[in-house]
């Protein structure tokens, strides 16, 4: 079974970046969905960007123009570059790469 592995996450401070990574232990294709997702202290799981195939990237709105999702799919990696981090971006970020499902997700704190 093709497992998700999510690494990168951490302290920042505010204004600060972090460079999340997804490494299935399988083959990925460019063609499947792949999306990160996160999820704060008492909120649900929510959607911030995905990409999939040739089509253009697709972020939620508040989160344009800080994050970048990238895939490398030699590496069998999606990855999520996020800057000018803000304290509401503190969660634990989840990947989610079709067929297979989810990460384990990895803890992104951002405080001074």
């Amino acid at each position: 079974q093709v497992q998700l592995v999510e690494s990168g996450g951490g302290l920042v401070p505010p204004g600060g970046s972090l460079r999340l990574s997804c490494v299935a232990s399988g083959k990925i294709f460019s063609f499947s969905f792949m999306g990160w997702y996160r999820q704060a202290p008492g909120k649900q799981r929510e959607f911030v960007a995905a990409i999939a195939g040739a089509n253009t990237p697709t972020y939620v709105d508040s989160m344009k123009g800080r994050f970048t999702i990238s895939r490398d799919s030699a590496k069998n990696a999606l990855y999520l570059q996020m800057s000018n981090l803000k304290p509401e971006d503190t969660a634990v970020y989840y990947c989610k790469i079709d067929p297979y499902g989810w990460g384990q997700g990895t803890q992104v704190t951002v405080s001074s």
